[in-house]
């Protein structure tokens, strides 16, 4: 099969087209024919060559897919995916390829009305979300800050947590992707590249802050977010987008009774990650089946257009999710 294989570490350039072996299923395994693979900025790491795949994963990069099962392991029973069936599905790496292997317990069927190709946008943006909205003890009431709203993590948090009947509020840079935001389901979209953040989010939400931020910036962006925490605030990193190191003010921290949290979805043991996408599939997919939460895909490019596809996410441009077809 063809596969986008990183034949060194380095720019986008080093991304190619060439034949892999093709996957070998396990007995609790669907083997999916891929319809698009999301590009996430963990592959963008893994291609720099600071991100190396988890043990026993392809070598080439992609961490979600969709497209049609055409094969089971013999383990499988009929109450699982069948052949021919659409689905999506969460991988901890070879997703950038014609056919994948991938745990049952980690694909979603999709419903009949929603797109086999702009499906990659979506299980690993719902299960960072909803394993981390978890996480963070989100409660009715809160106010929930996303930081990165017009991400492909961002836009789909958005949306779910307004599913969820959660007061969002999301950072977008520009009038137009505030605008965007909004359009999506926050309550407030704030342009991070004006002055004054900690002021326009503590006037929007009444002088009470932020009960929970879901936070992609990582180092640079922690003396802001605690600033921005409400007392008993919970942030959240998921992402290092401003580095890995921050200066962190512990008399603050104290003073709010504030916690600080980390997670990172790939390393997981698979036992976990089942457990998320069965908390995905119970009480977040149906969501997707009543178009609450749908893709925002900002370009769907060719498997020879991989390096756009990576440039394309790290230059900032796109808003939602990139994917590449095969």
């Amino acid at each position: 099969m063809r596969a986008v294989v990183i034949t060194k570490p380095g720019d986008p350039d080093v991304l190619a087209v060439q034949d892999v072996p093709d996957p070998v299923a396990g007995p609790r395994d669907l083997v999916v024919r891929v319809a698009a693979a999301g590009v996430n900025r963990a592959d963008l790491l893994q291609r720099a060559g600071h991100y190396p795949p988890p043990t026993g994963a392809p070598a080439w990069p992609g961490l979600e897919v969709s497209g049609t099962v055409v094969a089971r392991g013999h383990g499988l029973g009929p109450d699982d995916p069948q052949v021919g069936d659409r689905v999506a599905a969460l991988l901890a790496g070879g997703g950038y390829a014609e056919l994948v292997a991938v745990p049952v317990g980690l694909a979603l069927r999709l419903p009949d009305d929603l797109s086999t190709v702009d499906a990659a946008a979506l299980p690993e943006g719902l299960a960072t979300v909803w394993s981390n909205l978890r996480a963070a003890r989100l409660a009715p009431g809160d106010n929930l800050l996303v930081r990165g709203g017009s991400g492909g993590v961002g836009v789909v948090a958005v949306q779910l947590a307004h599913a969820l009947g959660t007061r969002v509020l999301a950072t977008a840079g520009g009038p137009e992707r505030t605008a965007r935001v909004l359009a999506l389901g926050a309550d407030a979209a704030l342009d991070h590249r004006e002055p004054g953040l900690v002021d326009r989010l503590r006037d929007a939400t009444d002088g009470h802050g932020a009960d929970v931020i879901l936070d992609v910036l990582g180092g640079g962006g922690l003396a802001e977010n605690l600033a921005m925490l409400a007392d008993d605030g919970r942030l959240v990193v998921i992402g290092m987008q401003q580095g890995r190191r921050g200066e962190l003010d512990l008399s603050v921290l104290l003073s709010k009774r504030a916690s600080v949290v980390g997670t990172l979805l790939r390393s997981r043991p698979l036992e976990q990650k089942v457990a998320i996408m069965d908390g995905v599939r119970r009480h977040a997919w149906p969501f997707v089946q009543d178009r609450w939460v749908r893709p925002v895909v900002h370009a769907r490019l060719g498997f020879d257009q991989a390096a756009d596809a990576h440039r394309m996410l790290e230059s900032g441009e796109a808003f939602g999710k990139v994917l590449l077809i095969p």
